[in-house]
């Protein structure tokens, strides 16, 4: 796909708008965002630059979930970072009608469709990059094989628990490895979780203990793999530390810190 800025023609940057049809909050500190607008002429694993109304004058750099759609849907998996009270705000005060403007689609995170087998590693809210490709390789005849590790702390936080279940259980293709730290979640009640709580979702036998780093690197060398990584800062740092010392080639690795 190729972008094409041309829609603006007098010369600022290209500029999109779009309308929030759903505000889901699924825990404390995690809202998806569903929206549907201009379409936006976005690569899947991109990042684009989002205003909204309530901070009119700052832009957040957010990854979309879904791939680009010439019917203008879009979805974005937003986390309030302790301390970022535009984040905060967006997950907490977002209202259906607000109108986002969206702009500079910019990123590497790419997947080769009749490339070499594929290795996804996403932590927290770095998901969404990754899920954006997954669908992009869906709409091809006979992708490779794909598999993703998806990671938290908790089962808690493992927020799209249900929605990967569903699609690795679709697509034939797709692999899900979820990774947790430990059995328990918190002690303290999440309302926000405890209201979304579904009964689908991957037991907790199927889940591996440990680091996403820990895991991914107990699986060996991925030399002949598509390898993206992407999360926050510090998980990115550790994982490419580990695939790299595990055998990886650092040239096959693509990442993203959020």
């Amino acid at each position: 796909m190729t972008i094409d800025p041309s829609p603006h023609s007098n010369g600022a940057a290209p500029e999109w708008k779009s309308t929030v049809v759903g505000h889901h909050r699924l825990r404390h500190d995690i809202a998806v965002i569903r929206l549907i607008g201009e379409y936006v002429p976005f690569l899947a694993g991109q990042s684009v630059e989002v205003r909204v109304p309530q901070h009119p004058g700052m832009r957040r750099r957010l990854s979309p979930a879904l791939p680009p759609s010439l019917d203008g849907k879009l979805e974005f998996h937003v986390r309030a970072v302790p301390g970022g009270w535009c984040s905060g705000s967006i997950v907490a005060d977002t209202q259906l009608g607000d109108e986002w403007q969206i702009s500079a689609p910019l990123g590497t995170l790419a997947v080769d469709p009749y490339g070499d087998e594929v290795v996804m590693i996403a932590g927290g809210t770095g998901l969404a990059p990754m899920r954006s490709q997954i669908l992009d390789l869906a709409r091809h005849e006979d992708p490779p094989p794909t598999y993703l590790f998806v990671g938290g702390r908790s089962p808690r936080d493992l927020y799209a628990d249900d929605m990967l279940f569903l699609l690795a259980n679709e697509l034939p293709w797709l692999t899900v490895i979820p990774v947790i730290e430990g059995p328990e979640d918190p002690g303290w009640v999440d309302e926000w979780y405890e209201q979304s709580r579904v009964d689908i979702g991957f037991p907790l036998d199927d889940m591996l203990f440990g680091t996403l780093a820990d895991v991914v690197g107990s699986h060996g060398a991925f030399d002949h793999h598509q390898v993206l990584v992407c999360g926050s800062p510090n998980m990115v740092r550790v994982t490419l530390d580990r695939l790299v010392e595990t055998g990886t080639p650092a040239a096959a690795i693509q990442f993203e810190g959020l």
